[in-house]
């Protein structure tokens, strides 16, 4: 490919993730590439198994990789947003939390709190049920008081051995269970989760160098959207980002300007946003 094919490329490659790309996956294909606990409509218990794939390129590193969102309400729907500052980058959402904290008062203090990045651990897994799939990723909160599902997991390795080896690592089974918040939100909680006995991650050689080649798997980076700084400016000043094709970018419904504590909308309470739940999806 000549120089300038290649710059045309990354341009039409660019335009269409920006834009309306034709060639989107479908919703069904989308969601094969994540894995989440989230019992369906109508069941109330559950059981997952997946197991744990080793760190794609240095089997000795953990498989867990730390990434910060920041989970927030836009146009009704919440949605778990890619926090830049661990780039190094600008981070819209932040700027607004240290501005809040910084009036003195009680009430912006509280609103700051929805604002925060959260950390959050991306691990690739295999899901036992629905190997057909391939890899998927499975996300989950950190559980700051230390009872959430890494804590669960963690006494697994320290009991057990490195349980995402791939000749002697062990599958786990997620025990799931619907629960109601104190507003009648119903969402899932994993209960419990139990180790199997030790095993290969398949008897099949070719299929276990398909799941573990770092050339042809995606990592969470390609899996998990990390939106613009332009489109987290306008959610940190409590507007509704739209793409407009005429301009090639987000723009607000409002182009009011004011003082950024004042545009501000407090966020609705997430019944998702305690630390023990787990009904995550790939939003």
């Amino acid at each position: 490919m000549t120089h300038k094919n290649s710059v045309v490329a990354q341009y039409n490659k660019n335009k269409q993730a920006a834009g309306g790309n034709s060639q989107k996956m479908t919703q069904e294909e989308r969601f094969k590439q994540y894995f989440t606990t989230v019992l369906p409509k109508g069941e109330t218990t559950g059981k997952r198994t997946i197991r744990i794939l080793p760190h794609p390129t240095n089997p000795g590193e953990s498989p867990f990789v730390p990434v910060y969102f920041h989970e927030i309400q836009v146009d009704g729907k919440w949605m778990k947003l890619y926090d830049p500052k661990q780039e190094g980058d600008r981070s819209p959402l932040n700027e607004v939390h240290d501005a809040l904290m910084e009036t003195g008062l009680e009430a912006d203090r509280e609103t700051a709190y929805s604002y925060r990045a959260r950390k959050f651990w991306v691990v690739k897994v295999i899901d036992r049920d629905k190997e057909e799939d391939g890899v998927k990723f499975w996300r989950f909160k950190n559980n700051a008081k230390q009872e959430g599902i890494l804590d669960k997991i963690v006494p697994i390795y320290e009991s057990k051995g490195v349980i995402d080896d791939i000749n002697e690592g062990r599958d786990l089974t997620l025990t799931l269970n619907l629960t109601k918040s104190g507003n009648g939100k119903e969402y899932t909680t994993i209960t419990s989760i139990i180790q199997d006995d030790k095993s290969v991650l398949h008897s099949d050689p070719e299929k276990v160098k398909e799941w573990l080649d770092v050339n042809s798997t995606k990592t969470w980076n390609d899996v998990y959207a990390k939106r613009s700084v332009d489109y987290l400016e306008i959610v940190a000043s409590g507007e509704i980002p739209k793409w407009s094709t005429d301009k090639g970018g987000w723009v607000s419904t409002s182009t009011e300007e004011e003082d950024i504590t004042k545009k501000i909308k407090v966020p609705v309470e997430d019944p998702q946003s305690n630390d023990d739940v787990d009904d995550d999806l790939p939003f």
